[in-house]
């Protein structure tokens, strides 16, 4: 296997893990006061939770890329 080959959505994934983790840290932030019993946060904060779901989306965008080029690359070998 090529160097480039295993690289094609390493970068994606990376990414979009560091995504989800913002998002999976706002969604905390933003659940803490209703389960503490403390006043709501602004509704802009709860946009920050979306950002789970957009980097589950961009990871798995680079897992398609990653399997395509090892597709490829499996294709031109044969």
């Amino acid at each position: 296997m090529s160097n480039e080959t295993s690289r094609t959505g390493d970068l994606l994934v990376r990414v979009g893990a560091i995504v989800f983790l913002v998002g999976a840290v706002g969604t905390l932030v933003t659940v803490a006061p209703l389960l503490l019993g403390l006043d709501r946060l602004p509704t802009p904060a709860y946009f920050v939770s979306m950002l789970m779901g957009v980097g589950f989306v961009i990871a798995g965008a680079g897992l398609l890329t990653s399997i395509a080029a090892q597709r490829r690359q499996a294709r031109s070998a044969a």
